[in-house]
This record gives structure tokens, C-alpha cells and sequence, in this order.
């Protein structure tokens, strides 16, 4: 069926057909139906242009199974899941089949001839020949075997197969793959007990499939098909299923819009209006433009508008006709007739533009032809007969081929005769115009009445043919037609009074249609004994497998289209000359050859026996398989025309969740070229346009009215695809409506329940924010949907529903709650459907925790200990009653990730710029980056070129227009290219083999393609034998096999991920898997459960390079459970679709190579994960968010860097966290002189456990603690013997966060440990150094200061502010817009870009700017002490009043200290763990002070300041010191104290990039910097006086005399 044109001609003019998959959104179905030729041609040859490609056959069975596995997973069909093979095909369809095998043969042949001319040297083993999909093959009988197996193996594994009936219609069983489950579908509808809202679902790429499922007639019926991108080159298919963007069309939407299509015919006709007998006339119109078993009429071509052409003509008719034309599949000829009598004007008028083409190029030329076509048409013909020839005019006068000079003279001349005679030679033309056509194309001497009213008869006939095998079934297994070309539409006339009767015959068997369909050069796939009948050349049918054949485009433009010119085959002769064979197939052989019934599977736990695999080397046997099956006879589904049910509609349907229509909405409807956008391209043709009819008068259109209509309340968006949505705020560009909640919290307010609603009015940005989404929003709906949604007042901001999960009310009820997406999307007003009632059958039969948490159910740990950890539950039937479930949790031996994470450097690939590889080369950066993308040689000379072939001689390592790298050899850093040492020695090798070509690239730079007659110009050189012996090195090294991936892609190199597996398979060795028996509350519990997918387990967790995962999505191609390594991370614009690249501690079926062992890796979303590493960062307060993938792709700049030095205070820490955040994108490069340091860290890693610090630490005296630990220069310091040992532990009572609050305010809260500087040490300058200069192993060079968003970040540490929160719009154009929120309320937006990264870096330049403008001066000197002399913030203050400050620690108490516990009056209330830092608006913005007296001191920071406190949860009133004179001050020297202490808090592993990131966090002078919150108002009234304070200590200072 001409078929992607016909699918996206609908696409393009039903613009809302098609809608892409999420995971989340798909409907539930009740049947599967799988077309499974397509999925057997995509896994075995995907890519028909890669002449090198071979594939083995347990390669393509296993990518089958997990095609088949996926299929079944996305769909989850609830009742039916039925796989149809292709089995021998009515003779009709084998004419096209033949002429498609031969075409495909004859495209390899060409191809492989190509490649060797080239030069390519091909691989020895067979290529994989896809004629051999076709019945009857070897290959399609050890297909069948396996799909049993699998079937059988999956109906006993998974328990998702548990209830479902599977059917497995073979290759024997006669018939198309989509015609078998046609079959299926009208036997069932025969059946008394038929649901008529049962809801189908039809996997298969071919466009006749929309006119399959319109013949059922059913309301829910849908089709799944892979995304088809048109224009531009076959692109290979994604590596994974799950990779793959899958589209449902729903014919409920294309049955809408058939029914706007053909509405202005309602009013015209005398009988009733029915949709469902006008969708069976568009069927039949459908026929008429092409199909698989008839060609196409002339000149009637899908894009050239023959559709709406036959939609019209069909408007115009249908009032005359008295009724409908196809009748349930009967053809009714007399109004048949009429229409195409009222369809032939298209002839003459075609012919009528030629005709006038005619006259203007006479006059020119002479030419007595009428077009081009026919002119060449009978040129041919001419030759054919060598000798001009007569032809006596037939009894219809038909004019002869060659007419007399003087005929055409004498018409001329009497050009003054009235018009009568004008047409009569009008039509004279046209019939020697067709006469011409079918003389050239059918090669018929005489074009005779008979000859017309055969050809007639014949094309009705395959309509009707058509027809029945749509509605009924086969209704005759021999008939087909037996030309290659239809008759004119004028030409089919007389035929009302036609008999056209069909006799059912028999089906080919397989290998009768193997001999019919398959060229000569697949001779191999049929028995040896046939083989010489296609090739000897005493053969009787010799002539049917002619070795060279024809193809005529006839009209069409793509040589696929064209018709295939090869003899049809004689039935009778083709099983006379098999014969005298038969006797010879050997005993395997006479099995293949024979039909064979459908299978029908289930699943039943009575039964079990051992099923022994197909292939025991490749698959294992399945050894306790729970299957029974049946065999169906081939025609128990066979339904008597005059039962047919088919058409059959029930009125009753009901709306499901997920089938769209386009009711809920008012609108009009209109046709018109518009232009909409639906593959990637703008359409050509007229595109249906709905517009949406806004109330202007309603009161509904206030914003008030729409705010207590559906805040907090959910709604449907995105209409017509409906998607449920929670409303969080409303808005109409002045006033904003929006919930008051505490962070985290999403929940529903049903009924009557008021939601907590705050209103504020907008300013004048967020006015311009607004208009901007309304425009973006109404711009998308036009280019993309066909929809109008005209004015809007008022935008609705909504969170998506992402999935259900299981929640426990007080009563220990278990409920499904809804779960919404963190993201918040605008959508206006008048596209959201509220209050449908939609049937939604989803609700569980889990009502209670024991149907939850059944024993022996698997669920995973969400609290600490043993978080992640897979567990099976126990029979908990004592402690349920107390909300406990008992579970036994198996703890793997984890492997120890973390020593090879510090040392990553080593193994991980060094990039260096073009310029280092140059100088080593001693060549031109120009060459490098010329050579390591692509360099096309031309033949000949740039003089006289010889043809078009060009040799790519490039190393093809980098590509910028897809924005891709070659991992592990180029790598994008923003704009510039970097190269590993492999690439240096790639060019190094190459150089040595061709100088002359760089030599000659180098001077001839300005070039695109260069001539190997110019490069070796010499008479004795051969520049083609050269550019092949390159090609030919090039093709045979590894270089070429890379796989390559987006530059947006963070990932591990390949030799970090080997040390994993290596460390991995140490871990086993340990076999130290231990068992617990705990009992759990059941919200700490994560069951697998179908209903949850979607649902993210843990939304707290973050993820980076090396964290540990576990796969928690049951049924899945990784098995539940399995444990990985993330090493590689996918940004992506919406939450839901990023993905992570997993490294699994086993190989599984279905397993990807992500550089990696085979079968080990896979790309999982975050709904598919738990975080171990996230676990154990939580119990350890590790919680410094560092290299994390946030929904925007870019590299976070800001993501950590190891500080040299560290000193640990916090209740949690683990003692990974002296490292520099172990999970974090950069990686140290140490220097000699940190070698002390580094064994300091080895000794305190000790045991790599989570032990505290606390025995060490008292071990040593304080001051040699805190030297070694802070690398303090004894000779600088004046320690005192009071000195105590500085770390305080503190019991660790805050269990893991389980707001999500605390996680994602960056963790503002966790006090973390102090943090050191050495401005003036060396081995901090020389580590800032290496990693500006390219030391760095994963990024190349990144100076520090470099890019706006490290800059902003680094200032929001200092001035103590939560780090920024970048957030990301696209525009209508596609263009991206950053957005900056401060947490002091400032929001700046960037300008429009085309990346996000671009997009990201501007608009923190925009920040920093808005900043400065704010008279925030940023601008600090180059780096000063971290701490200045604290003498001079006022008088010094009597020793007594200050307690010691180190005191002795109590076990694991902080000490109760007087200023610990009650305010005094000389300095601020300690900082309060997750509370606000000010009591009150800051006052004013004060100018950070830019300079330090010189020579203080900058080693030490008080830590007192830092520690965790224990009284955080106390809760500390502030109101006592409100109101005093002190107020002013208080709040300035708190801010000192919160900033002390955020810029301690910044982890052990904030950036050190250069030397100027270590810049003083705050400089103390008498008027203190106050850029921590930009309150625009100060408070006037602040006392100036300063009560004078002393800090912790000061070493170095002089003693205090007083």
C-alpha cells in the first residue's frame, strides 16, 4: 500500500493522530496483537546499506525474545497476546512478494559490487539473506522452535504472562500475519459473550493496518508503531527497544475525524447520515490510491492530492446515490459505477492540462505526441515494430496510432469551426492518448472494446476481492490480477450488471510459494532438489527467474514504487515441474512443507515438566515449564459471510483513560494548508484545523473563578491526549492564585476541602513571562496539533501525574496515591477538561497490608540499614496488626568503589587540546582537527573530476552537526575538541603511511574535497590505489568499529569501567551474602508492583558517576534485584525521561555493551532504581550533591573538586567524606608534596567502614591533631595546652530525611567539615594548575573562573546563599531560555540559545550582573586570607567571660557550655540547624569590604562555629532578642556566623580550580558585608554601637592583655 505515504498523508492531515509513548500514560489494553514479520526484518537486518554487517541467528532469536518482551511490557496486555508470522500468502499478494525479492536481491548484488569496487575488504562469512523470511525456510522453522520456547519459558518465569492467553500463529499457518488476527477478532465478536468495550492493541508498520482496524468497527482500537522520522538518510535503529520512541495512533481519534471530514455531506443526502458506513466507503476510496494486490490507477498518486480528490468526488455523488457503496464488504456495483463515472472528469481533466500542454508545444515543435510520456511511449513502440505499420481503425473509431501530417493540418486549419469539433478532437486525443498507454505499457496490438471491458471487469473484481479479504476473510486462495498496470478510470464502465463470484481454492503449501516468490540468487533456501529449476536452463519454467529484469516508475518517484517487470507465474506449470522433485525432500524437509495449526498457551501451576531448549548451548532448558496449550484447526475461526459480525457497533462505550477524543472540548473544524509540523517537517497538504469556541462572556474566564474551580485540584491537560495534572497555582498575567504548602508536599483537596490559597499580583518580569509561555503554548498547539486555541486569559500551572503508589491510611487500609511530577508546566486555561468520568479499571484488588506485602512477595529497603537491599517477606501475621511487616533481607558483599574513585585519574583517558597533539606531531592544529573528522578525496583531478564517487579518508572521531564523540578518543568541552593519546597515536601511524597527503591537506587548506590525481600527481604513482589502500587500513582498524555518543552524555571511560568488573568479580570471590530477619514499617517498604510504574521508589536519591544501583522494576529485561554501577548519565528536558547508563555485577539476556563487558550493560530511567550509594550517603550525611544529573543536560560546572585539606566535624561523617566527594566529576591530580596528606587519609580510611573519627583523634594531643589534620606549620602557631581534641561526636538521632525538602535544598543544612585553604602552599598552586592546564582526566581543562555558572555558584557559597536553581523554557522555535532563582527571591532570565548549556551559562552571566547592580560588590580581591585578625572588630574582651572553647569531650555530648543553651548578650543565637538565619528582613545592603589589614592570618578556621549542634532540635526563641537595642548588630554578626559557617559547610570536595577560587569568604572590618539576602529595604533605626566579641581563636594573634 504505497504505505509510509499513506500514513503520513493521515499523519499530516489528522494532525492529533499520532501520540508518542510515555511509560506513564499508555492505556490499559485487554489484547496485543503482534504483526511479527516486522520485528523478524528489524532484528535481523536493520541496516540494509552496511554491506559489512553480519548478524548470527541466536543474535537475532535473542533480540526477538527481548523485542517481544519489551512489546508485551509497555502494552501489558490484560487477556489476549496474540504473535502472527506471515504463512503463505494468498496468490494476490505473492506477485507483489515476488517483485520485492527480486528488487532486494538484485539491491544487495549492486551493493556488494559497490563496496568491492571501492575496495572494502567484506567479511568472509555469508551475508544474512531476508528472502529467508518467507515460510518454508530453514531459518523460519527454527524461528517457529524458539518462539515456542520463549513462549513456554515466559508463561512459566514471569508472572506478568500469568493469565493471559497467548496465541502463536506460525509461518505454517497459512495466511498474513494481519489477516490471521483479523480472523481472530471477527470470530470473536461472533461470540455471545463478546465485551464490546474490550480495547485493542495492533503492533505492525504497514499503513493498511488503519484500514484493518477500521473494518472491525471497534471504539477501542489502537495501533503501535515504531516513530518514523521521513526525509533525510535511514538512520540504524536504536541499539535498545527500550530506546526506541513508540507511537500509538488511535483510530478512536481518526473514526472523529473521518466523520469532520465527510460532515458537509449530512445535510445534502435523503437517507441517514451513518459514520460507520461512510468509514467503510473511505476504506474503499483508500483501495482505489494503491494496495498490496492491484497497481495503482494512472496518474492517481497519494501525493499528488488523489485522496482529497476521491473525497470530494465522493461528497459531490453520495446525495444522488440513494445510499452507500460499500456494504459491509459487499461492493454495490451500480452506485460503484456512478462514482467512478463522476471520478473520470480526473482523467480528461488531467488529460485536458497535457492537451493545452499539446497545442502550445505543436506549435513549436510539431511534435504530434500529446505529452512527453506518451511521445517516448510510442517512440518505443515504434522501434519494437522496425517498420512503420498500419493499424486499421477498431469498430470504436478510435483514432490510429500514427495519424497522417495532413489529419493534424486539416484540424488546424479549421480553426474558425465551432467549438463542437474542438471536443470532438478533444476526446479523439484523449482515447489515443490512453489507446497509446496501453499499447506501450500492456503491449496489446488492438485496444478493442473486449480488451477494455476485460480490463474493466478484472479491476472491479479485485476491488471486491479486496474487499472480502478485509470484511470475511479469503474468499479465493488462486485469484489474482494479472496485470502489471491498471486500466484508466474512464475505461471502467458497464459494470453494474457484472456476476463476480470467486472459488476458495487451496493455499500454496510453503514450498511451492518459496519456488513462486523467491529470485534465483536465494536458490540456497530451498531444498537442493528444486534448486535447478531456477537456475538450468533445460528448466520448463526457467523463464520466470530471469537473471536481469525492468522497472518502470509509471508515475511514481521512489524506485521501491516502481513496478517490478517480471512474467507472473503459471500455477499449473510450476507444480508440473516440481513434481518429478518431490519424491527426493528428505524426511525434515517434507515436514517443513506442510500446514499447520495455530498454538494456544496459558498458564496452569498443576502442570510441570521439563522443557528442553531448542539450542542447549545458547539457551537453557526451561526446567520445571507451568504451560499447557491446544492446537486450533486452521479454520475454526472462519466466520460465513452472511454471520459476519464485523461491522457490528455497540453504542454503549464507555471513555477510558487514554483513548482520546476530541469531545470534551467545544470547537469548529476547518480544512486548510497550514502548515503543521508532524514529522519534523512542515506538511504540504491541507491539514484539518480544530478550533477552540471561547465563552467571552462567561464568568468562568476570571481568574478567581478558575482558581476555586481547580486549585488543588486535579485536572486533565494536554487535550485532545489527555493527561491528569495537579493545579498548583493559576494566573492571568496580573494576579496569581497559588497553594501555600510545606515543601514536598502534593497532595489532592477533594469535595469541599478548601486548599490552603495565597494570591499575589505579578510584576511586570513575571507579566512578560507570562505572555511569553501563553505565545509558546498557543504556537505549539497550532504548528503541531492543528489547533487554535485563540485568546487566553488565563494560564494554569500543574504537576503531571508520573504514576500510583501504594500508601497506608491510619486505619491500615492500603490505598493507591497518586504521585506527581516535581516539574510545574503552564497550560492555558481553555484546553484543560475538567471533571470527566472516565472508567478506569486500574484499581487494585490490594486493599489491605497483608495483600500488599503476601509472604514470599520480593520488596527492596527505603530506611536505614541496609537500604536498597532486596528482601522476601515473611509470614507477618503477629506483628501486621502493629503496622510491621517481617521481612529476610539478603546483603550482598558490596564492592569497595571508593579507592578507585580517588585514583580514577589513572586510568581514566587524558584529553589534551589540538594544539598539544600538533606540537607533538610537529603538524598544524588544523590538521588534527581536520584529520579526526572527515576528508573527502575525490577521482581525477580538481580540473577534470572523473564522477561523484568520493573516498572519506577522514577518522571520523568527531561530529559536530549530531553533536557526537567518540568516548575514549575526542571528547566536546563547550565548543573546543579535545584528543586522547590514542587519537595522537592514530595520527602518528597515519602520518607515517601518507606524509604526502598531510603535506599536500596542509597547503591546500581552504579546500572541501581534495583529487587524488592533485595529491600524487606523478606519472608512476596511483592516487586511486592509494586513497583504496588507505580506505581499506581505515576500514580494518578498530578505529572504525567505535560506537559513539551524545557530547551530552557524562560518562566513565572504558578502562574505569573494566576496573569496576574487576573489582566486581574480587567482590564475588568474598561470597559474604549474610541474611537478616527484621520486621519493618511498610511505608519503608518498595514493592515491585506493576501499578507503580512510573513511581520514582525514593525521590530523595540523586545520582552520579560510580553510584551503586539496584533494578527494581520486576518482569524487565534486568532482572529485579540485579545491582549495577552508574556509568554513564543522559540529561534530558522532562524528569521522567533521563536516563542512566548501568554497568550490572552479571550478564542477562537482553543486555547492551555500554563499554563494557558483553550483555552486562543498560540504560534505565530513575522510575527502574534505587540508589545503594544514596543509602549509604544518607546514613553517613555525606550528602554534598556533586556530580548530579539534573533533568538539563549540561555539565554542572560547579560540581566538586577536592579540597587538599579538611578537617572533619560533623555527627555524620563518613570518613569516605575527607575525600573529595567520592562520587564527584573531577578528580585530584596529587602532587608530591601532598604525599603526607595522603597517607593522613589512608590511615583515617583505615577500614574504608563508617566508623567516627572519635578514637583516633583522642589517641594524639589536640595540637598535633589539629596540625596534622589542618597541615598547620608549627612554627606559625602558639598553641596552648588547654588545646583539647576537636571533634565533638553527637548521637546520631536524625534519621534519613525523608522530606525531599532537605535533600534538594543542597543540603543546605548538614554542617559539614571545615574547610581549608593554602593560598601560599604549593601543592594547592600546583594542583589549581594541572587542572586549569588539561590535567583534568574527564573534562580536559577547566579553568575555574572561566564560566559565568562556577562564579555565580562559587558566590552563592561565600555570601552563605543555597546554591542557584537553573530551570529551563523552550520557546515555539525551539530556542532555550534559562532561568536563575536565587534563594533571596531574585529571578533573572537569560536570552534565547540554541543549547541548554549555552542557555544555562548566559543568564548566570545575567545574574552576576543584576547582583553587581544591586550594589552587591563581588568583585573581592585576588585571594586574601580566608580569616583576618579578628583584633580588629572592636575591644578586646576579658578572658573570664568566655568558657574554654575546646572542652573534653563527654561520650558522644556536646559539652553543656553557659553559652550553649541561653542567649548571651555579646553575640548572636548559634545558627539553628533548618531554620531561617535571620530572625527578621535583613537589613540593607552593605558593601563587602575589599581589603584585609596585612599580614593576618588565614590558617584556621574557629570550628567551634561549625560543629553540628546537638541542641538543633531544640527549639530556640528568637523573640527575646527582637526589639533590643542590639537588634542591628545581632543580625550583622549572625550573618558572620552563617556565613563562617556556610562557606564551612561548602563540602570537603568544593572546586579548587585556580588559585583566585580561594578568595576570603567574608573580611571582617568594623561595618560588616552583608550580601546574604538582597532585601531592597533597610531598616533605618540601627543602633551603632558595637558590643565588642571575641572569636574562638585566634593563633598568631597576641594574647588579650586584659
Amino acid at each position: 500500500m504505497g504505505v509510509p505515504k499513506f500514513y503520513r498523508w493521515v499523519s499530516e492531515r489528522y494532525p492529533c493522530l499520532s501520540q508518542v509513548l510515555k511509560e506513564h500514560q499508555i492505556p490499559e489494553f485487554d489484547n496485543l496483537y503482534l504483526d511479527m514479520n516486522g520485528i523478524i526484518h528489524q532484528c535481523s537486518h536493520p541496516n540494509d546499506d552496511d554491506v559489512h554487517f553480519r548478524i548470527s541467528d541466536d543474535k537475532i532469536f535473542a533480540d526477538i525474545f527481548h523485542y517481544l518482551e519489551v512489546l508485551f511490557r509497555i502494552i501489558k496486555p490484560r487477556k489476549v497476546f496474540f504473535m502472527a508470522v506471515d504463512g503463505v500468502a494468498p496468490r494476490a499478494k505473492m506477485n507483489q512478494q515476488r517483485g520485492r525479492r527480486f528488487r532486494s536481491a538484485r539491491e544487495a548484488e549492486d551493493k556488494i559490487k559497490k563496496a568491492l569496487e571501492k575496495g572494502d575488504i567484506l567479511p568472509t562469512e555469508a551475508r544474512f539473506d531476508s528472502n529467508c523470511i518467507t515460510p518454508g525456510t530453514d531459518f523460519m522453522a527454527r524461528l517457529h522452535e524458539h518462539l515456542k520456547y520463549f513462549v513456554n519459558m515466559k508463561i512459566s518465569t514471569d508472572k506478568s504472562w500469568h493469565g493471559v492467553t497467548v496465541y502463536l500463529s506460525g509461518h505454517e499457518t497459512p495466511g498474513e500475519g494481519e489477516h490471521k488476527i483479523m480472523e481472530f477478532i471477527r470470530s470473536e465478536k461472533t461470540k455471545p459473550d463478546y465485551d464490546p468495550n474490550t480495547r485493542h492493541c495492533l503492533y505492525g508498520l504497514d499503513a493498511d493496518l488503519i484500514m484493518l482496524g477500521l473494518t472491525s468497527h471497534e471504539s477501542h482500537f489502537s495501533l503501535l508503531r515504531e516513530e518514523v522520522r521521513f526525509g533525510g538518510k535511514k538512520s540504524q535503529r536504536a541499539c535498545a527497544p527500550e530506546e526506541t520512541t513508540f507511537h500509538l495512533l488511535h483510530l478512536s481519534l481518526m473514526r472523529e475525524y473521518i466523520d469532520y471530514e465527510f460532515s458537509p455531506v449530512k445535510d445534502k443526502i435523503s437517507f441517514q447520515y451513518d459514520i460507520e458506513r461512510i468509514i467503510d466507503d473511505w476504506i474503499l476510496m483508500g483501495f482505489l490510491v494503491g494496495n498490496d494486490f492491484i497497481p495503482h490507477l494512472p496518474h492517481l498518486h497519494i501525493n499528488h492530492d488523489a485522496l482529497p480528490l476521491l473525497y470530494k468526488t465522493y461528497m459531490a455523488i453520495l446525495p444522488e446515490l440513494g445510499g452507500y457503496i460499500n456494504e459491509s464488504g459487499h461492493l454495490n456495483l451500480q452506485r460503484f459505477e456512478r462514482y467512478l463515472t463522476k471520478l473520470s472528469d480526473f482523467d480528461r481533466e488531467h488529460f485536458s492540462e497535457v492537451f493545452v500542454d499539446l497545442k502550445w508545444f505543436e506549435s513549436k515543435v510539431g511534435n504530434k505526441y500529446l505529452n512527453e510520456a506518451a511521445g517516448i511511449a510510442a517512440e518505443e513502440a515504434r522501434s519494437h515494430k522496425q517498420k512503420k505499420q498500419k493499424v486499421q481503425e477498431n469498430s470504436m473509431c478510435l483514432a490510429a496510432l500514427e495519424k497522417t501530417e495532413n489529419g493534424i493540418m486539416t484540424s488546424s486549419k479549421n480553426a474558425l469551426e465551432d467549438e463542437q469539433e474542438d471536443e470532438d478532437l478533444f476526446e479523439t486525443e484523449f482515447r489515443q492518448y490512453k489507446r497509446t498507454y496501453y499499447m506501450t505499457k500492456m503491449g496489446v496490438e488492438v485496444v478493442s472494446d473486449d480488451f477494455l471491458a476485460d480490463q474493466a471487469e478484472c479491476y472491479v473484481q479485485a476491488i471486491q476481492w479486496i474487499l472480502h479479504y478485509y470484511y470475511h476473510g479469503v474468499q479465493s486462495w488462486s485469484w489474482y490480477y494479472p496485470y502489471h498496470y491498471a486500466p484508466y478510470l474512464s475505461d471502467i464502465r458497464n459494470i453494474s450488471k457484472l456476476k463476480i463470484q470467486f472459488e476458495l481454492g487451496k493455499p500454496f503449501m510453503p514450498f511451492e510459494q518459496l519456488l513462486a516468490v523467491l529470485p534465483a540468487a536465494s536458490k540456497d533456501l530451498l531444498p537442493k532438489c528444486y534448486q535447478h529449476l531456477m537456475t538450468s536452463e533445460d528448466s520448463p519454467i526457467i523463464e520466470y527467474y530471469p537473471p536481469d529484469f525492468k522497472t518502470d516508475l509509471n508515475g511514481k518517484q521512489q524506485e521501491w514504487e516502481a513496478v517490478v517487470l517480471i512474467p507472473f507465474i503459471d500455477e499449473k506449470r510450476l507444480l508440473q515441474a516440481m513434481e518429478s522433485c518431490n519424491k527426493c525432500l528428505s524426511e525434515d524437509e517434507k515436514r517443513r512443507n506442510t500446514h499447520s495449526e495455530c498454538l494456544m498457551y496459558w498458564y496452569d501451576k498443576e502442570t510441570e515438566f521439563k522443557y528442553l531448549s531448542p539450542w542447549p548451548e545458547k539457551f537453557p532448558a526451561i526446567q520445571r515449564c507451568h504451560t499447557r496449550y491446544k492446537t486450533i484447526s486452521l479454520d475454526a475461526w472462519h466466520v460465513e459471510i452472511t454471520h459476519n459480525k464485523i461491522t457490528k457497533v455497540n453504542k454503549s462505550a464507555l471513555y477510558f483513560c487514554g483513548f482520546p477524543t476530541l469531545k470534551h472540548i467545544a470547537h469548529k473544524f476547518c480544512l486548510k494548508k497550514s502548515g503543521v509540523q508532524v514529522f519534523q517537517q512542515s506538511s504540504h497538504g491541507e491539514n484539518m484545523l480544530l478550533e477552540i469556541i471561547c465563552d467571552k462572556d462567561s464568568k468562568e474566564q476570571s481568574v478567581e473563578n478558575v482558581a476555586s474551580l481547580v486549585l488543588g485540584k486535579s485536572v486533565f491537560v494536554n487535550w485532545p491526549h489527555l493527561e491528569e495534572a495537579r493545579v498548583i497555582s493559576v494566573s492571568d498575567g496580573e494576579t496569581k492564585f497559588y497553594l501555600e504548602e510545606p515543601h514536598g508536599t502534593q497532595k489532592l483537596y477533594l469535595g469541599n476541602t478548601v486548599p490552603p490559597t495565597k494570591v499575589a499580583y505579578v510584576g511586570e518580569k513575571e507579566q512578560n513571562i507570562w505572555l511569553k509561555e501563553v505565545q509558546g503554548i498557543s504556537e505549539h498547539y497550532q504548528k503541531r496539533k492543528g489547533i487554535i486555541i485563540n485568546e487566553t486569559s488565563v494560564v494554569v500551572y500543574a504537576q503531571l501525574l508520573t504514576g500510583r503508589r501504594y500508601q497506608l491510611n491510619p486505619n491500615g487500609e492500603v490505598y493507591l496515591e497518586k504521585q506527581w511530577s516535581k516539574q510545574v508546566l503552564p497550560f492555558v486555561y481553555q484546553t484543560i477538561v475538567k471533571d470527566i468520568s472516565a472508567f478506569d479499571s486500574r484499581f487494585s484488588n490490594i486493599k489491605t497490608l497483608d495483600d500488599l506485602f503476601p509472604p514470599g512477595s520480593t520488596v527492596f529497603m527505603l530506611g536505614t540499614p541496609y537500604y536498597g537491599c532486596t528482601g522476601e517477606v515473611q509470614d507477618s501475621c503477629d506483628v501486621i496488626t502493629e503496622g510491621r511487616i517481617r521481612v529476610v533481607f539478603n546483603i550482598p558483599c558490596e564492592p569497595q568503589l571508593d579507592s578507585l574513585i580517588q585514583n580514577q585519574h589513572k586510568y581514566s583517558v587524558k584529553y589534551n587540546p589540538g594544539y598539544v597533539l600538533a606540537s607533538r606531531l610537529g603538524v598544524s592544529g588544523y590538521l588534527v582537527s581536520r584529520f579526526t573528522g572527515s576528508i573527502f578525496i575525490g577521482r581525477g583531478s580538481r580540473r577534470s573530476p572523473h564522477g561523484d564517487h568520493k573516498a572519506n579518508v577522514g577518522l571520523n572521531l568527531k561530529f559536530n552537526k549530531k553533536n557526537e564523540e567518540v568516548p575514549g578518543y575526542t571528547k566536546k568541552v563547550r565548543n573546543e575538541w579535545m584528543y586522547s593519546s590514542a587519537v595522537e597515536q592514530l595520527l602518528a601511524e597515519y602520518l607515517e603511511r601518507v606524509p604526502e597527503l598531510f603535506s599536500y591537506i596542509a597547503k591546500n587548506s581552504q579546500e572541501d574535497i581534495f583529487y587524488e590525481d592533485d595529491i600524487w600527481p606523478g606519472e608512476d604513482e596511483n592516487g586511486a590505489e592509494r586513497v583504496q589502500e588507505i580506505v581499506a587500513w581505515l576500514k580494518a582498524h578498530p578505529v572504525s568499529a567505535l560506537s559513539r555518543s551524545s557530547c551530552d552524555l557524562q560518562i566513565l571511560d572504558a578502562a574505569i569501567v573494566e576496573k569496576i568488573e574487576e573489582e566486581l568479580e574480587k567482590c564475588k570471590q568474598r561470597k559474604s551474602n549474610k541474611k537478616v530477619r527484621v520486621t519493618v514499617k511498610p511505608h519503608l517498604l518498595y514493592r515491585p508492583l506493576e501499578q507503580q510504574n512510573g513511581v520514582v521508589p525514593d525521590r530523595d536519591a540523586e545520582y552520579r558517576l560510580f553510584d551503586r544501583v539496584v533494578n527494581v522494576r520486576e518482569n524487565f529485561s534486568v532482572p529485579v534485584g540485579l545491582r549495577g554501577t552508574i556509568i554513564g548519565l543522559k540529561g534530558a528536558s522532562r524528569e521522567m525521561d533521563v536516563l542512566f547508563e548501568v554497568l550490572f555485577d552479571e550478564e542477562f539476556p537482553g543486555g547492551l555493551t555500554i563499554r563494557c563487558s558483553p550483555a552486562r550493560g543498560y540504560r534505565l530511567p530513575t522510575s527502574a532504581l534505587i540508589n545503594l550509594s544514596h543509602g549509604s550517603r544518607s546514613e553517613t550525611g555525606n550528602q554534598k550533591l556533586t556530580a548530579i544529573v539534573k533533568p538539563q543536560p549540561a555539565v554542572n560546572h560547579y560540581n566538586s573538586c577536592p579540597s587538599e585539606s579538611s578537617s572533619v566535624c560533623s555527627q555524620k561523617v563518613h570518613l569516605g567524606g575527607l575525600n573529595h566527594s567520592p562520587r564527584s566529576l573531577f578528580v585530584p591530580t596529587w602532587s608530591k608534596q601532598d604525599d603526607e596528606f595522603c597517607s593522613i587519609w589512608q590511615s583515617l580510611q583505615g577500614s574504608g567502614k563508617s566508623q567516627h573519627v572519635q578514637q583516633n583523634m583522642n589517641e594524639k594531643k589536640g595540637t598535633q591533631m589539629l596540625k596534622e589534620i589542618l597541615k598547620i606549620d608549627g612554627s606559625e602557631i602558639e598553641t596552648k595546652n588547654e588545646m583539647k581534641p576537636l571533634i565533638d561526636e553527637v548521637p546520631a538521632s536524625s534519621a534519613r530525611q525523608d522530606s525531599h525538602g532537605a535533600a534538594m535544598q543542597h543540603k543546605q543544612t548538614k554542617k559539614m567539615a571545615a574547610y581549608m585553604n593554602k593560598p601560599h602552599g604549593v601543592g594547592s598552586l600546583h594542583n589549581a594548575q594541572t587542572l586549569e592546564t588539561g590535567g583534568h582526566p574527564l573534562f580536559g581543562p577547566q579553568s575555574a573562573l572561566s564560566t559565568p555558572v562556577s562564579e555565580l555558584s562559587r558566590i552563592c557559597s561565600l555570601v552563605g546563599m543555597p546554591q542557584p536553581d537553573f530551570s529551563f523554557l523552550r520557546t515555539p522555535q525551539t530556542m532555550t531560555v534559562c532561568q536563575v532563582k536565587l534563594s533571596n527571591g531574585l529571578l533573572v532570565h537569560g536570552p534565547q540559545c540554541h543549547s541548554e548549556n549555552e542557555a544555562k551559562e548566559r543568564a548566570a552571566f545575567f545574574a552576576l550582573q543584576r547582583l553587581s547592580s544591586l550594589g552587591v560588590n563581588f568583585s573581592l580581591p585576588p585571594p586574601p586570607p580566608v580569616f583576618p585578625n579578628y583584633q580588629s572588630i572592636g575591644a578586646p574582651v576579658p578572658p573570664g567571660s568566655i568558657p574554654s572553647v575546646f572542652t573534653q569531650p563527654t561520650a558522644n555530648m556536646m559539652p553543656p557550655s553557659s553559652h550553649m543553651f541561653g542567649p548571651m548578650s555579646w553575640r548572636a543565637p548559634v545558627p539553628i540547624h533548618g531554620k531561617s538565619y535571620y530572625p527578621s528582613s535583613y537589613p540593607g545592603n552593605m558593601p563587602l569590604a575589599g581589603t584585609v589589614p596585612v599580614g593576618t592570618h588565614n590558617q584556621f578556621i574557629p570550628l567551634q562555629v561549625i560543629k553540628k549542634r546537638a541542641a538543633s532540635k531544640k527549639n530556640f526563641e528568637f523573640k527575646e532578642f527582637q526589639g533590643t537595642l542590639q537588634a542591628g548588630p545581632l543580625k550583622n554578626e549572625q550573618l558572620i556566623y552563617s556565613e563562617t559557617n556556610k562557606l564551612i559547610q561548602q563540602d570537603t570536595s568544593t572546586p579548587l580550580k585556580s588559585p583566585q577560587a580561594v578568595q576570603s569568604a567574608v573580611s571582617f572590618q568594623d561595618n560588616v558585608a552583608t550580601p546574604g539576602v538582597l532585601h531592597n529595604k533597610s531598616t533605618p533605626n540601627i543602633s551603632s554601637k558595637r558590643k565588642t566579641r571575641k572569636l574562638a581563636v585566634n593563633f598568631g594573634a597576641p594574647k588579650s592583655s586584659e
